[in-house]
Order: C-alpha cells, then sequence, then structure tokens
C-alpha cells in the first residue's frame, strides 16, 4: 500500500468526511513512526534511567558512548557491544543502537584490528550507542530486576543487597518449590537453567540480582537468603551453596540481561514514536 504523505491524506479524506476525518487524520499519521531528535532521547533516557545519579564501575560509561549525526528512525536493543550485535544493527536499519555493556566494559584497549574495525563500521554507519549498566539493572520498572521478577509473578519485591551505594537485587519472600521456581525460570529465560539444590526444597526467602553476582555468596546467605537467583557464578559458589545450605539457581549471565535494554528500547519507541528491535546475539554464558 502507497503511504500518502500528510498533506495528500488529508485532502483525500477531507473530500469524504470533512468534520470526522481532519480529526482521524491527524491521530493516525501521529502514530506513523517518523525521525526522533538524538539529544532529547538522550536527555530523555538519562534522566527516567537516572544516569548521573548512580555511581558505577568506571568502564561502564554509561549514557552516550557514541554520537551520530543528530536524528534517529529505529531504535536497536542489545545485551553487548559487540561486532556480531553492531553489524546486525546496521543490516536492520538500526541508528540508536541502547546496550547493557557498552565499548569499554573491557577497560582501555587499543585501537587496532578487529576493535577498529568495529568502529569504523559504527562511524560510517552513523550509529549512536547508548549505554546504561547499573541503571537499568536497578530501575524499578525498566530494570533487569524487576522485569525478571514481574515475568516470574513476584508482585511482592523489596530491595537488596547494596553495592556502589545502592540495592542492586530483589528480595521475594515467598513459598515455591525450588523446581517449579527452577521452570519458571526456564520459561522466563528460553533455556536451561542450572540449579544447585543444598537449601530448603520450598523457598522462603529469594534473593534475585541479574548478571553474574554469583561470587557474592557469602555475603548474600548472610542476609537470610534461602534460595540465590543469579546468572552466573564461579565454580567455588556451588561448593559454597552446599556449605552454606542455600539454594544457587543460575540462569546465564547473558539470558538474565535481556530484560532491561528490551524494556528501554520499548519504552523509548512508545515515548518518541519509533519502531525498535532486539539484537539478539547469546554468549553462552
Amino acid at each position: 500500500m502507497k503511504l500518502l504523505d500528510a498533506r495528500t491524506f488529508e485532502r483525500k479524506a477531507l473530500g469524504r468526511h470533512p468534520s470526522f476525518l481532519r480529526v482521524q487524520s491527524y491521530a493516525v499519521l501521529s502514530r506513523i513512526p517518523g525521525v526522533a531528535d538524538l539529544s532529547q532521547i538522550v536527555s530523555y533516557a538519562d534522566e527516567h534511567l537516572h544516569i548521573h545519579e548512580i555511581d558505577d564501575w568506571a568502564n561502564a560509561l554509561n549514557g552516550l558512548q557514541v554520537e551520530n549525526a543528530g536524528t534517529v528512525t529505529k531504535i536497536g536493543a542489545a545485551v553487548d557491544a559487540s561486532p556480531r550485535t553492531i553489524d546486525r544493527a546496521i543490516e536492520c536499519g538500526v541508528n540508536l543502537l541502547i546496550v547493557h555493556h557498552g565499548l569499554f566494559w573491557p577497560g582501555l584497549q587499543p585501537i587496532t584490528g578487529g576493535r577498529r574495525r568495529m568502529l569504523e563500521r559504527i562511524f560510517q554507519s552513523g550509529l549512536a550507542l547508548y549505554s546504561a549498566h547499573l541503571p537499568l539493572d536497578v530501575h524499578s520498572l525498566l530494570g533487569n530486576n524487576a522485569q525478571l521478577a514481574a515475568d516470574l509473578g513476584f508482585e511482592d519485591t523489596e530491595p537488596f543487597f547494596e553495592a556502589k551505594g545502592q540495592s542492586i537485587g530483589l528480595k521475594i519472600q515467598t513459598a515455591v518449590p525450588r523446581e517449579e521456581l527452577a521452570r519458571k525460570l526456564e520459561h522466563s529465560l528460553g533455556g536451561p537453567v542450572k540449579i544447585f539444590a543444598s537449601g530448603p526444597a520450598q523457598t522462603r526467602l529469594i534473593g534475585l540480582i541479574t548478571g553474574g553476582a554469583g561470587s557474592e555468596i557469602y555475603a548474600v546467605a548472610r542476609q537470610g537468603i534461602d534460595t540465590f537467583v543469579t546468572g552466573e557464578a564461579p565454580h567455588w559458589a556451588a561448593v559454597a551453596a552446599e556449605e552454606l545450605g542455600i539454594n544457587l539457581v543460575l540462569g546465564g549471565h547473558y539470558a538474565t540481561e535481556t530484560f532491561g535494554v528490551k524494556a528501554l528500547a520499548a519504552h523509548l519507541s512508545d515515548r518518541f514514536n519509533l519502531p525498535w528491535e532486539f539484537i539478539d546475539s547469546p554468549t553462552g554464558l
């Protein structure tokens, strides 16, 4: 179907039903995806996520990491700023890519080889890149923890486990068989989970921290958590779970952190009337 420009659409509509279709034409046209200003999107996202108020690891470098010429027509969401996600985003016509782990997560690196080629593609394609790490973990609505908890059907959650001056996880007081919890988590994540069943068969207090928080298992246990759900953990954490008598449930670092970027992209899509797409590029971890 040929898309009419605004003036032609209004003229044809008014010729049939003047009083009714004048209003309808503007309503329909307002829903047609258009062009948004990059700086407005960035300012809104910064404020909504409290980017400048939340402390984070230095390499996170939250906010706009790469700007483009200043306009956005399509938003992409990905967990990592990797060559695969960047190539795919460009192929999909994305010119603003939102990621959880940005370009500088590995620290200072020479701009040679694959990194040079990746940055060259970003600049040549006019791709802007926005990163949100802890701000997108801890957000009460769009955050990884909040989104996963909601998907699991947990409504009564409380902030828990402090790092970098804020609570980076959620705790849920609920009685659920641990095997049922694992099945729900597999359904939410769309893949297998690993469970170290060293705690009670029925949960009492669940601690949820998306990503790679398994090394915090001792500190988590000291807060009375009997079932700890996170993305990944070091080998010794499985032994610690047995020692501590708690359940350790691992859903995968990547899988547990897909929720926040999707939620943010969807929110910005609705706010600025732009299409969005999730760029799925699992790491296997």
